[in-house]
């Protein structure tokens, strides 16, 4: 294992120094609860919008806290949920008495714990909390990690439009509504054809020959639907498209947000041309992409891959995605 770290216990912590250090204008940092939040306080009235889980997807959570998105982000060890202390106070304070939107990939830890810290906040502070799960992934019902369906893509849609929401001083009803009408109209999918070194195993977490991919993989490297020859590009387009597509039927005219995720280890020249070939087969099916998303946006460390999410738009989701945000990892309007 060859990695730009020191000791791998340590790469959590060290990386949120650094983390913080970076965006000093943007965030603050909790080090001793691995938390993020925003710079700035609260606004008063608004709805704050917590969310979390294993550190090695970044930039997800904790470089999408900022106007426009999250309030706070909870950073849980490599691939491991944050515990129900970390929520509890992140919730406590992100609080400007208009409630708080708590967003969870479905994963077991990630739903137990902040399912916890809600019933903690519910029995000693006046806070109202709501939680909205994102189980937006195609590939598999049940997985070593869930019960149901796999949290990924989705997940940053979610947090923008729904942060858009809050920043437009709209109730804790409203904010959550937008987060669950993202999580019924996104679909995702991701492959893989080299796996992830978690820094404390020292070892890839699964294996492939050097004529094999894994279709429907996991972020944290679970196994997906099947483990299938490799393909061309334009092949595993499809083998990612057909399956969204199969499980979210689109109509002819209809728009979507697109997000072609690269894993960690894949170039933005690839991920570019895999975006060439879903745009194609999209623009097939007489699917409008209004707007498309391309890069790194939630990973898993150093797998090599990427995955597809398509939102199926309407007017009121496309207005609060372009409305201004101003992250480590998004910004745009301000």
């Amino acid at each position: 294992m060859k990695k730009l770290i020191n000791r791998p216990q340590d790469v959590v912590a060290e990386s949120l120094r650094g983390f913080a250090l970076a965006h000093s204008g943007k965030v603050r940092v909790d080090h001793d609860l691995a938390t993020v939040y925003r710079a700035e306080r609260p606004l008063l009235g608004t709805v704050g919008l917590v969310s979390g889980g294993g550190s090695g997807h970044e930039p997800l959570h904790a470089g999408f806290v900022g106007h426009g998105m999250l309030s706070a982000a909870c950073c849980g060890q490599v691939f491991t949920s944050p515990v129900p202390d970390q929520v509890v106070a992140a919730t406590q304070q992100v609080d400007a008495g208009a409630g708080v939107l708590h967003l969870v990939k479905n994963y077991t830890g990630d739903v137990m714990n902040f399912e916890m810290a809600a019933e903690i906040v519910a029995d000693t502070a006046d806070i109202e909390v709501a939680t909205v799960v994102l189980d937006d992934d195609v590939a598999v019902q049940d997985s070593t990690w869930t019960a149901g369906r796999r949290g990924t893509g989705a997940t940053v849609f979610a947090e923008k439009l729904a942060g858009a929401a809050a920043e437009e001083g709209r109730p804790l009803a409203e904010v959550a509504a937008i987060a669950r009408h993202v999580n019924e109209n996104a679909r995702s999918m991701g492959m893989a054809i080299a796996p992830s070194t978690v820094p404390t195993a020292g070892k890839p977490n699964f294996t492939l020959g050097e004529d094999e991919m894994e279709l429907g993989v996991g972020i944290h490297g679970e196994p997906g639907r099947a483990t299938v020859p490799y393909a061309p590009a334009a092949d595993i387009a499809r083998q990612l498209a057909e399956p969204v597509l199969a499980d979210l039927p689109f109509a002819g005219g209809d728009r979507a947000l697109v997000l072609l995720n690269g894993m960690g280890a894949t170039p933005l020249i690839e991920l570019y041309l895999m975006y060439g070939e879903v745009a194609a087969i999209l623009a097939g099916h007489g699917i409008e992409v209004v707007r498309p998303l391309v890069g790194n946006y939630i990973t898993s460390l150093d797998m090599a891959g990427c995955s597809l999410t398509v939102l199926r738009a309407d007017d009121e989701l496309l207005r609060l995605w372009d409305a201004p945000v101003e992250t480590p990892a998004l910004r745009w309007g301000r």
